[in-house]
């Protein structure tokens, strides 16, 4: 039997592999297993007639298949398949029916090749996975064998442990084909961005084309007329009507430039403003759209300090290049992203900040970070592992999760090995020092250099990347774990400026994140009413901090520079859903492809629910929580889009899961005794500033938008929004009698409330829009807004009350029908 069941051609040319034959093979096999490299295959002092009658005997046993693999048609490679039923790993609960086994011995070759080794378990895996119908593999190495230990964990191997078998003491480790897949795609990923950019400098702008520019500006000149006019900053004029629009002048102070724009004005004063129809005239002459321009234009309304322009201005810049790139990357539209996975919905979510300007600066990042570490690229991340010195290090946790126990969760056995054999190179002790991840661009941008002399005398050590593969989250600095998604968030410390903040985490901050997450959990899970809601929090259950000395002196301010080594590890949403159900962003709520198709309506056409009955089931998941945290145990969270995960079960969200606790909840003018060491989330406001943690952070921040995307999408009127958000609240506030003086103290009725501008927050400083000691004293106002449920006040439950039913067809029309509630 000489043909060849797998031939492929690959970096290191071409690899087939064939049925192997004893009269043929044999010679060439027992030369390899009794040279030194082959030491672990047992057969070191077999002779030819010992090792003909071990692969006779193989070939005959149940389940056991055995192939000869080449490479540029000479022999490199020998591979066994089997059935684990049939070995001796038949009796370990973690290996399934459906998995196969496989053993590699791979010669070297005559000349020293790079990448010979992966290439060639990379060819046989993929041969496994083609031709015996499973999804995982699993192999179990000499504990002793480092290499083939650091060879699987390349591939996409997990350790599970450390089993003891008839001839060696072995680790046990799985690959799923997910898994493989993910490496592969890994490696592949890093070759095209390093050798695209170094050889081909253009591909750093192939984005930059004049038709997406245009474009990407038009949204962005669109965006910030909206959202200015929205913060009062602008004032346009209404000059007369246009078809379903109002036609609005807009006028520069300077340069005698004028804008003309078609919008409708929502409540809210959102500016639903029809992009097309935007003009520029600079003295009576057509001017093309630019948002860089725009800024300048109207800077003596904006008011941005003379010293921070600049960098707003690159800010801008930046968003602007962010939105080329998401233009011409390959998206999956709407109606895609609602049977997609959690993370294939993170990485398509095009807006950012849905009030935000300047919403991707994110400045230190050149044209190849932005490839391998924006949110929207997709691109795979290892950590790089560093060892810091227990002197100058903290690391806080809570009950669950100690430090050995965290570390043997979230990396391989033989990778902790690994790790602890450098640090003993450098004649240190493993037990003096705590590991901690680090984002790549951290270390070869800021920590390598900065700290190199923690790093001479011996307190940190550079360990190497870790295996598992991890992508960037919306929030950038926040990494899910592709690799093994039960596994923790992680979020690092990332020196870059992005909206409003340098992306420090402060060790000394953290210190205390346990403890707080910890605290909320306990109040959540023991209050019944948010248990029949099912909301929960994901806490941050740990988190770890180094201290350099240069920056810790009394001589040194406050500065990022105490804020550049850190990193917490935050529980997984993946236990918290069923088989049948999905994780999203709830930021995807508010998403709209490029082709203009929102993800919204999509969504309610596959729940079969009538918009109305939409909206009620996620008011109850997401609303009413909020609501009674506020009102029963004055509790506030962050709760805008990016910070909410959503179970949907069939487009229907049954579920919501608040994270990013520790940096943003506050417990508000409450007599509540807290644990030693927490106290700092205890802050004291008027009511009038409070109850903004509902108006501004939900109805102004995400709910505006919601209601503007189902008028224009679903042709239903803003009435039928807000009368539905009221109805919620009412049916709360119907169903807790005993918090009514709450209800009067907070008054979500009321006709209106302050308007707190974000963007005025960062158009003041964008270095440090907030003082996350005193969030509420930063915070800037333009007057009030009209409530837009303050008509509602008194509908009462019981009341018969008429209102709008919209059905999604899947024509993509929208059937209205009046019904009594």
């Amino acid at each position: 039997m000489n043909h060849f069941i797998s031939d492929k051609n690959t970096p290191i040319g071409n690899i087939s592999i064939k049925p192997f034959e004893i009269e043929r093979d044999i010679k060439q096999l027992h030369h390899w297993v009794t040279q030194p490299y082959a030491k672990y295959w047992g057969l070191l002092d077999a002779s030819l007639e010992n090792v003909t009658a071990e692969y006779q005997s193989l070939l005959k046993q149940s389940g056991n298949f055995i192939f000869m693999g080449l490479v540029n048609h000479k022999p490199a490679f020998l591979l066994e398949v089997y059935e684990p039923e049939h070995s001796e790993l038949a009796n370990i609960n973690a290996v399934k029916q459906d998995d196969r086994g496989m053993h590699i011995l791979i010669a070297p070759p005559d000349e020293k090749q790079h990448g010979f080794s992966f290439q060639v378990i990379c060819q046989a895996m993929q041969f496994i996975f083609d031709h015996f119908n499973t999804d995982r593999i699993v192999v179990e190495p000499d504990s002793s064998n480092t290499k083939i230990h650091k060879l699987n964990r390349r591939v996409g191997f997990v350790h599970d442990r450390e089993v003891q078998l008839k001839s060696k003491n072995a680790y046990l480790a799985f690959c799923t084909k997910k898994q493989f897949q993910l490496a592969i795609n890994k490696a592949k990923g890093d070759r095209q961005v390093f050798s695209g950019f170094y050889s081909k400098p253009a591909n750093a702008c192939d984005m930059v084309q004049p038709e997406v520019w245009r474009k990407v500006n038009r949204h962005l000149v669109c965006k910030a007329i909206s959202e200015f006019s929205h913060e009062r900053i602008l004032q346009p004029k209404c000059i007369g009507e246009h078809e379903t629009y109002q036609r609005y002048q807009l006028n520069s102070q300077t340069d005698d430039v004028v804008y003309h724009f078609n919008a409708n004005l929502l409540a809210l004063e959102h500016w639903s403003i029809d992009a097309d129809s935007i003009k520029r005239y600079q003295s009576n002459h057509p001017m093309d759209l630019d948002a860089v321009d725009f800024i300048l234009e109207f800077n003596d309304q904006l008011g941005i300090p003379e010293d921070k322009l600049a960098t707003y201005l690159e800010e801008v810049s930046s968003t602007l290049y962010g939105a080329a790139y998401k233009q011409v990357k390959s998206w999956k539209d709407s109606r895609e992203l609602v049977h997609a996975d959690f993370q294939t919905i993170e990485s398509n979510m095009s807006e950012g900040h849905p009030c935000f300007i300047a919403n991707n600066g994110r400045i230190g990042f050149d044209a190849m970070d932005y490839q391998q570490y924006a949110p929207e690229s997709a691109q795979s991340v290892r950590f790089v592992w560093l060892a810091i010195h227990k002197e100058r290090s903290v690391f806080s946790h809570n009950q669950q999760w100690p430090y050995q126990k965290l570390l043997e969760s979230e990396l391989d056995p033989t990778l902790i090995a690994s790790f602890n054999k450098t640090i003993m190179q450098q004649s240190a002790d493993p037990k003096d020092y705590y590991f901690i991840p680090v984002h790549p661009w951290q270390w070869f941008h800021k920590l390598s250099m900065i700290f190199a002399n923690d790093i001479a005398t011996g307190f940190i050590i550079c360990l190497g990347n870790g295996n598992d593969v991890y992508q960037a989250q919306q929030s950038i600095r926040t990494f899910f774990n592709l690799t093994c998604p039960h596994r923790h968030y992680v979020k690092t410390a990332l020196s870059i400026l992005n909206m409003g903040f340098m992306r420090g985490l402060s060790s000394d901050y953290m210190a205390v994140t346990p403890k707080i997450n910890d605290w909320v959990y306990e109040l959540v899970e023991q209050d019944k009413f948010l248990q029949q809601t099912s909301f929960t929090i994901l806490r941050e259950v740990a988190a770890i901090g180094y201290r350099n000395p240069h920056y810790e002196s009394n001589k040194v301010e406050q500065t990022q520079y105490k804020k550049m080594l850190s990193a917490l590890w935050r529980e997984s949403p993946v236990t918290q859903v069923k088989p049948d159900q999905q994780l999203m962003t709830m930021a995807a709520l508010l998403h709209i492809d490029p082709q203009g198709n929102a993800l919204l309506p999509e969504l309610i056409k596959q729940s079969g629910l009538t918009v109305q009955q939409w909206l009620h089931q996620y008011f109850n998941a997401y609303l009413v929580p909020l609501l009674h945290c506020l009102y029963k145990h004055h509790l506030v969270f962050m709760p805008h889009g990016e910070n909410i995960i959503l179970v949907m079960d069939k487009g229907r969200p049954v579920k919501a899961i608040m994270k990013d606790i520790g940096e943003e909840i506050c417990l508000i003018n409450s007599d509540t005794e807290l644990p030693q060491g927490i106290e700092r989330i205890k802050v004291t406001m008027p009511n009038d500033i409070a109850i903004l943690s509902i108006f501004t952070d939900v109805f102004d921040d995400v709910f505006r938008f919601m209601a503007a995307i189902l008028v224009e999408h679903c042709a239903i009127s803003e009435d039928d929004f807000w009368q539905q958000v009221a109805i919620s609240i009412h049916q709360y506030q119907a169903s807790m009698p005993e918090l009514s003086h709450r209800f009067k103290e907070l008054d979500i009725f009321a006709d209106s409330f302050n308007h707190s501008c974000l963007n005025r927050l960062q158009l003041r400083n964008n270095l440090q829009m907030v003082n996350l000691s005193d969030p509420a004293g930063a915070l800037q106002f333009a007057g009030e807004l009209v409530n837009p449920i303050a008509k509602y006040r008194s509908i009462k439950q019981d009341n018969k009350l008429s209102i709008t039913k919209v059905a999604v067809k899947s024509n993509d029309q929208f059937d209205r029908s009046t019904s009594v509630a």
